[in-house]
């Protein structure tokens, strides 16, 4: 297994998280697109909704963009999203975990973020990668995925 790449980046409210302060839990972290957008907000509604049973199984889930922290707040707020939206304007952390990627869309290339997971276990090791998922059903397979791990 590997390490996870440490972080240390603001939230929605201005707080600081590192990859430390996630010691000895279990965390689901994702990396998406762009804030207000219809896969991300699907996304990120889908971990709202099951919020009771990811934290059931003793999960954190923290999502990741290039967006600012007052996009991530106001993003937060207009869909009552009730977890860590951490904010990347220089995709390093983004670029760490492998999600900043050349993509395409209508013939043209550009760089981007590529909508990845990662389960990282309450030692820090990258147990389950998730790349290029679909954002309307890629919780299920989280939950399944962490259920696997945990028993």
């Amino acid at each position: 297994m590997a390490k996870a790449p440490d972080f240390n980046l603001i939230d929605q409210n201005g707080k600081s998280h590192s990859l430390v302060d996630y010691r000895g839990k279990w965390l689901v972290l994702y990396f998406y697109p762009k804030d207000n957008t219809p896969g991300c907000t699907a996304e990120a509604c889908s971990f709202r909704d099951g919020r009771s049973e990811i934290e059931s199984l003793g999960v954190e889930v923290v999502g990741v963009s290039r967006d600012s922290a007052e996009s991530h707040k106001k993003f937060s707020e207009k869909y009552h999203l009730d977890f860590t939206l951490l904010s990347d304007p220089d995709h390093e952390v983004i670029s760490a975990y492998g999600a900043w990627k050349k993509l395409r869309f209508l013939g043209k290339s550009y760089m981007g973020i590529e909508r990845n997971t990662f389960i990282i276990n309450p030692d820090g090791e990258i147990v389950k990668e998730f790349i290029g998922v679909d954002p309307k059903h890629h919780f299920d397979e989280i939950v399944s995925e962490l259920r696997s791990l945990m028993s």
